[in-house]
């Protein structure tokens, strides 16, 4: 796909809500161990990719781990609204085949990806990943382990596996990985929602004539 061809990433919020759920997320409200709001827009985008649904009460636990102190039903509501939304949204902006935008910029600099918003938004992908980790490798194991292990890598999560260091000791791959991040999400999507094409059917061959039924 040329650079003409790719389509602009698509806001999945905007950065009025997004702020909202920033500030709800950094509140002491939230269990200390919760997702911030990068970690928790990258887990709902792989919410959204994630092969079969993931029961609200399950996944806003472990956003959250556990039930933050609300400060009443109305922000209840409306936390819990946004996040559905953007998660929602990630699913209605990869259907059409389009890029979900990510809220930080697609560079690493002089950085490593842990030191970055890139590593915590990876971090949370693969949070989603590991809610349902038998459903995403269920099909195609070794299919699904490459397409992602770009957010592995980015995640800073597995830096103490050999194979893995070496890779991420790797600066122009890992900045490679992060300009396609977007479009690696939509692969990913597509890898689960797109059948893999049918062999056709081959026509049958024709008895030659005189060997049909009944004669010699």
């Amino acid at each position: 796909m040329s650079d003409a061809e790719t389509p602009l990433p698509q806001p999945l919020l905007e950065d009025e809500e997004l702020d909202l759920l920033d500030d709800f997320l950094d509140s002491e409200r939230v269990d200390a161990d919760a997702l911030d709001l990068i970690g928790a827009h990258g887990f709902l985008v792989a919410l959204a990719v994630a092969p079969r649904d993931t029961p609200a009460s399950a996944w806003v636990a472990e956003l959250f781990h556990g039930e933050p102190a609300f400060a009443d039903d109305a922000e209840r509501e409306t936390i819990l609204g946004l996040l559905e939304r953007l998660r929602h949204n990630a699913i209605e902006v990869l259907e059409t085949g389009g890029l979900p935008e990510l809220p930080f910029e697609l560079e690493l600099g002089d950085n490593t990806p842990e030191e970055t918003p890139i590593g915590d938004w990876c971090a949370g992908f693969m949070e989603g990943v590991f809610l349902d980790e038998a459903a995403w490798f269920a099909d195609d194991e070794e299919a699904a382990a490459t397409l992602l292990l770009p957010f592995m890598l980015l995640s800073g999560l597995f830096e103490d596996e050999p194979d893995m260091a070496e890779l991420a000791g790797d600066a122009t791959r890992l900045e490679g990985l992060v300009t396609q991040l977007p479009e690696l999400v939509l692969d990913l999507y597509l890898h689960y929602r797109v059948p893999p094409e049918t062999p056709k059917p081959k026509p049958r061959r024709k008895q030659p004539a005189g060997r049909g039924k009944g004669k010699r």
